[in-house]
């Protein structure tokens, strides 16, 4: 299986980034792919307090740890790599990742990337759209539209539709729902994976005493953003690859 390189970000912040990273990794360990993140809001880790054992803090303008990310790809026991940048850092990162080469070496076939590129309903967040389309060329790029409230999208002003999202670069769109406020509470006051939450369990795996109501809205919010992730090209080629890597081992 190729490595995946996969970054979660936006400039703007309270968007919903480690939403759809914590989401995202859920969906990774659902179907048994192997998966390590990097969580670049140093020092706190909001990603790491949920994984602390897959996730690591970093500085991301640091080379050093650009290099934990970079320079153990291959060899890494984990194909698949997320990062999930702090806010301010995504513009400031992908420009790094340019000057570098990292997308060339993915357009070379090195290993794969993708990003998802996490904007909320506002004019300021979408405006960050052309910005990161320059970086985006031959690499997946999906542009998650999340609605942490219930407005929507300026979709009612078909220019103002087109004027942001029409000329993306080979953008694949999705919509994450609107969890429930108080179910998305629960579950962050619990410390514990959505997906731990949904099935009653503590950290270490013990029966919790989660309310079953505030259960049925996570695992109903989760069947919606599967969905979501299960029709990118960007999943599937990773979910083939674990494939062929397990009939693989199945073979030896």
């Amino acid at each position: 299986m190729k490595p995946t390189l996969i970054l979660v970000g936006a400039d703007k912040g309270g968007v919903g980034k480690t939403t759809i990273s914590r989401a995202l990794l859920d969906f990774l360990a659902r179907r048994n792919v192997l998966a390590r993140a990097f969580d670049t809001e140093n020092p706190r880790g909001t990603l790491h307090r949920f994984y602390p054992g897959s996730t690591e803090i970093i500085d991301i303008e640091e080379v050093a740890d650009q290099m934990k990310i970079l320079d153990t790809l291959e060899n890494a026991a984990e194909k698949v790599t997320v990062v999930d940048f702090k806010a301010g850092a995504l513009g400031r990162t992908l420009d790094i990742f340019e000057r570098i080469g990292v997308f060339e070496a993915a357009r070379d076939g090195m290993f794969n990337i993708g990003m998802f590129h996490v904007v909320g309903p506002s004019v300021a967040s979408l405006d960050e759209l052309q910005e990161v389309n320059k970086y985006v060329n031959g690499i997946d790029y999906v542009v998650a539209r999340n609605f942490i409230n219930d407005t929507n999208f300026f979709e009612w002003d078909e220019a103002t539709y087109k004027k942001y999202f029409a000329n993306l670069n080979n953008a694949h769109e999705i919509e994450v729902p609107k969890l429930n406020e108080m179910a998305y509470e629960a579950v962050d006051l619990s410390g514990v994976t959505f997906t731990d939450f949904a099935n009653n369990k503590t950290a270490s795996g013990e029966e919790a005493n989660n309310s079953f109501t505030l259960r049925g809205y996570v695992r109903k919010w989760l069947s919606e953003i599967d969905e979501q992730f299960a029709g990118l090209d960007l999943i599937k080629n990773i979910l083939s690859g674990a494939r062929a890597g397990a009939a693989g081992k199945d073979k030896k």
